[in-house]
């Protein structure tokens, strides 16, 4: 007999039908009741069976965490809790879990637990949960670009060139590091590497994106990057996935109503889709507030932060602008910023970013044409000299969740600000031509896809949004 899932009987039950079940035990009450889950739905399958006529030496086996395979027939359940349950007629035990060793015990566990335990933390409903938003949000993304006419490009996960500029780079290298070859200077030969040059994991694919936008038209990478940044905080990873579309012929404001439009559909997709799962985690989230003093707690819960970007326009501000709000707001004339907001030119925290969205503006933000001097080479130099094309967007509770700009598109422009910054224009080369043949108005934006899951699931660290990860200290699994 073929196998159902639990999300399939549940949905459409079919009392009296003769089905087949595989999942794993979530608990095993009175000898007699089987919560069974096989990952389809936050939702378990009460399955009965007679302990009487159950050989006893099986009944010692079902235990949490084993792995089942139960036929038999649905009916309509007596019990509180669920509509229907399966009446047991045939069990097998696939895998057993002894309940001395298995360690996700029917019980509540910590998050700091959970990730030392991160091959099995999946078998929770949180991570369940968390896990279904995301490949939905995943698949939305996909169908967002497709529809709207773009190409999905793979950038090189192994990169010669530094797009951000920031030197915080993993080295991808096959020499012994023990006894490298050296040059005459004393340091390390790379041309004997296998690349024959330094090369490095890419921290963004949208250099090699702008490429391919300068012959497509309209294309999007959605990959691992990876940012050798010492940061042990609750929104950094050092591997991540990135959403980066490229377009030739936008400016900035296409590229604006473009990254809004982006979002407010996946969001939608997600609250269209995944309602089961959100109201799951909202009320996760409301107990976990409970436990913070009252200034920390956030005034909106799970699902209404999501309609607060889904139901209303950004508002699009200039740096300028915003500086100026900060500069006289109530926080920073009391001190109460870490960062205080004293001049033009100042690079804006979280706490400025989440200051702007939920309490002077009350929506998601886009702030756009930020000082040059603390923006990436490749962004559009505006007229006035001192400011650039950029684009970020702000949220609720997170701070900035995508960043973007209209590309510098004129040759010379471009050049003279590699040098300033020390940008190597011979490893560039390749970029500059873009510039030489058949330039044109072209812009893109960033979009660090584990922040998008962490807001839409209202989980509080990043590492609890990505199936394995990668921080400092720690590469486990």
């Amino acid at each position: 007999m073929k196998n159902s899932t639990v999300k399939a009987v549940l949905q459409d039950p079919k009392l009296l039908q003769e089905i087949q079940i595989s999942g794993w035990v979530r608990t095993f009450r009175s000898n007699r009741f089987i919560a069974l889950n096989d990952g389809s739905t936050l939702k378990n399958l009460q399955c009965v069976v007679d302990f009487e006529a159950l050989d006893p030496d099986l009944l010692k086996r079902i235990n949490t965490g084993a792995a089942l395979r139960v036929m038999g027939t649905l009916v309509e359940s007596q019990g509180r809790g669920q509509n229907v349950e399966l009446q047991v007629k045939e069990l097998e035990v696939l895998g057993d879990a002894h309940p001395d060793q298995y360690p996700i015990q029917p019980k509540k566990h910590s998050m700091e637990f959970l990730r030392e335990q991160a091959h099995l933390r999946i078998r929770t409903n949180t991570f369940g949960a968390v896990m279904r938003v995301k490949s939905a949000l995943s698949f939305a993304v996909h169908q967002y670009f497709t529809s709207n006419g773009f190409y999905n490009f793979h950038a090189p996960i192994i990169t010669g060139s530094d797009a951000e500029g920031a030197g915080e780079m993993f080295r991808v290298s096959t020499l012994d590091p023990k006894d490298p070859p050296l040059t005459e200077d004393g340091g390390v030969d790379f041309s004997k590497d296998f690349f024959g040059k330094e090369t490095n994991l890419t921290v963004s694919g949208q250099l090699e994106a702008e490429a391919y936008a300068m012959g497509m038209g309209k294309v999007y990478t959605f990959g691992p990057t990876f940012r050798a940044e010492n940061s042990n905080t609750s929104r950094h990873l050092a591997e991540f996935w990135m959403i980066e579309p490229e377009m030739a012929f936008y400016d900035l404001d296409a590229n604006m109503d473009l990254a809004e439009d982006f979002i407010q559909y996946v969001v939608r997709y997600v609250l269209e889709n995944c309602m089961e799962d959100l109201e799951f985690l909202e009320k996760r989230l409301a107990d976990e507030e409970k436990t913070k003093p009252q200034a920390e707690r956030s005034e909106m819960a799970l699902i209404e932060k999501l309609r607060f970007v889904t139901d209303q326009p950004f508002k699009r501000v200039t740096y300028t602008e915003a500086i100026e709000i900060l500069r006289n707001s109530k926080p920073n004339k009391k001190k109460r910023f870490t960062y205080p907001i004293d001049a033009w030119g100042a690079d804006l925290q979280s706490e400025h970013e989440r200051y702007l969205v939920e309490k002077h503006f009350k929506c998601p933000v886009i702030l756009f044409n930020y000082p040059a001097t603390i923006k990436a080479f490749y962004m559009r130099l505006n007229e006035d000299g001192k400011t650039v094309r950029a684009m970020d967007i702000l949220f609720p509770g997170i701070g900035e969740i995508v960043g973007g700009s209209q590309r510098e598109e004129r040759l010379d422009v471009l050049v003279e600000k590699m040098r300033q910054l020390g940008v190597d224009e011979k490893e560039l080369w390749w970029y500059l031509d873009l510039r030489k043949f058949g330039t044109a108005v072209h812009s893109g934006f960033g979009l660090g896809f584990e922040r998008l899951v962490q807001f839409t699931t209202g989980m509080g660290n990043i590492r609890d949004v990505i199936p394995f990860p990668r921080t400092p200290q720690n590469a486990e699994f």
